[in-house]
């Protein structure tokens, strides 16, 4: 079975998509539209801005969507999901992707999104670290046994477990996971605790917005971050993707029942490769791509 995965913030690079701009008459129309929709050239950010302007909240979360979302577009009839997922924002590139969602109504909402999720990072600074080398039990121990706001955030893969929360209790956390035996424990150059009841401002945002946009079954379950399982009810699905703000990203376990499921493959649909990378950590004999205009 083909699965397709969708990758999240932190993917983005100067010059993203502008191969489909300049090869693909059908990218070309809907990265205008998408300028038009979100009110400004994002375009010109994605193609010729710096890796400071791509960094930005508020552009790197639609970049990253239009990158994926276009992509699987203009694949045609290479593009036959039997599944997908997507890492915390790449869910809604797969939502689109498997017909769940609009591409217009997509966009919106991760707009919406960032900007909702801007605002909580400036309601209270907070951050985010990648902790290397323990086990998960390990890691959400030792958030449970500190009393500032500390939560496993993204389960990338075994062995590397992202936490988020106030500055304090990151800084507490990451001493405590040295001293536990972590390879690592990073803290990351992020904007807020995302994945984290610290964006529960953000959640009630957009919240309101998710409730008032059309969502259709997909063509193929998606399975969903909060609980890693699949999904194909509309209704579930949204509040799913509610629930996705405060609640942790469970890609792990993800990319596990994918496998269980009856996975083969999985094809990276947008920027990077870094979910391959993870995939393979998960199961390193499975095949792993990145989708490519057919040639």
């Amino acid at each position: 079975m083909k699965a397709y995965i969708f990758p999240g913030q932190g993917a983005q690079f100067v010059g993203m998509g502008k191969d489909l701009y300049d090869q693909s008459e059908k990218a070309r129309e809907l990265f205008e539209k998408a300028n038009e929709i979100l009110g400004f050239r994002i375009t010109d950010v994605m193609f010729e801005g710096t890796a400071e302007d791509l960094v930005q909240t508020n552009v790197t979360q639609p970049a990253i969507y239009l990158h994926s979302t276009i992509l699987a577009t203009v694949l045609g009839d290479d593009f036959q999901p039997e599944m997908v997922a997507g890492h915390s924002l790449g869910e809604f590139s797969a939502l689109v992707a498997a017909g769940a969602l609009s591409f217009e109504d997509g966009l919106r909402l991760v707009a919406a999104r960032a900007n909702a999720m801007q605002k909580a990072c400036e309601i209270q600074p907070s951050t985010m670290a990648a902790i290397l080398g323990l086990d998960d039990f390990t890691v959400e121990d030792i958030c449970e046994r500190i009393s500032e706001v500390v939560v496993p955030a993204n389960y990338n893969c075994p062995g590397q477990l992202v936490i988020s929360g106030s500055i304090a209790g990151i800084d507490e956390a990451c001493i405590k996971m040295t001293e536990a035996g972590a390879k690592r424990a990073l803290k990351l150059k992020v904007g807020g605790a995302f994945h984290s009841p610290l964006m529960e401002a953000a959640r009630v945002e957009l919240e309101a917005a998710i409730v008032a946009t059309e969502i259709k079954s997909p063509v193929c379950p998606i399975y969903q971050n909060i609980d890693a399982k699949p999904y194909t009810d509309p209704e579930l699905i949204k509040k799913n993707l509610i629930a996705q703000l405060t609640g942790a990203v469970r890609w792990t376990q993800t990319v596990m029942h994918m496998l269980e499921d009856g996975a083969t493959s999985f094809t990276e649909v947008g920027p990077g490769n870094v979910l391959q990378g993870l995939v393979k950590k998960v199961d390193k004999t499975v095949i792993t791509a990145s989708a490519s205009l057919p040639q």
